[in-house]
């Protein structure tokens, strides 16, 4: 049976680091029987060559046939240029938040409802890949309390609106969505 259905199906794979998140993204996406496109939030840095290998890691794991885009800031657009014949795998949205933390918070919060909406209104399959940091300390820096609290507030919102949200931790996935209790939210 595969992970996504004939019907639209939002999905969303989280976890902390290293706990096999897009392996997983992966496995589902390539299960879907679509076209899978994936979308790459981060961005290459030549000087920074751990960054690369990360990077490089993931291009290798993807089947050849995968179309891959890069989009660093402009996610919403992405999303809504899609058919019902696509899945698309967004990783991740924790890259994507960094990518723009330097808005303004009335300007984060209109681009955290446009991508929203444009979940909310694709044709397409889309597994979101996001990163859970606030199982921590409070970051003692503004930056990463931003950072950490966007981010935080983002993932809830899609696990709101996911069909599916899996939590990736210690060599597993596990489907929340069958064995836990949504939350309201805020």
């Amino acid at each position: 049976m595969s992970e996504l259905s004939t019907s639209k199906q939002i999905i969303l794979v989280t976890g902390p680091a290293r706990s096999g998140k897009s392996e997983w993204a992966e496995i589902v996406a390539a299960r879907s029987g679509k076209q899978v496109i994936y979308v790459a939030t981060g961005i290459a840095d030549g000087t920074d060559l751990e960054w690369q290998n990360r990077i490089d890691r993931h291009r290798h794991r993807r089947p050849s046939n995968w179309q891959t885009l890069e989009v660093p800031i402009d996610l919403p657009a992405t999303i809504r240029a899609t058919s019902g014949s696509d899945c698309l795998l967004i990783d991740s949205i924790g890259t994507w938040t960094a990518n723009t933390l330097e808005q303004t918070e009335e300007f984060w919060q209109q681009t955290q409802q446009d991508a929203i909406a444009s979940l909310k209104s694709t044709p397409a399959d889309v597994i979101l890949v996001a990163e859970e940091t606030g199982w921590g300390v409070v970051p003692a820096y503004p930056t990463g309390r931003l950072f950490r609290d966007r981010l935080g507030t983002l993932i809830r919102q899609i696990g709101a609106l996911a069909d599916t949200v899996y939590l990736t931790t210690g060599g597993y996935a596990l489907n929340l969505s069958a064995i836990g209790t949504p939350l309201p939210v805020n």
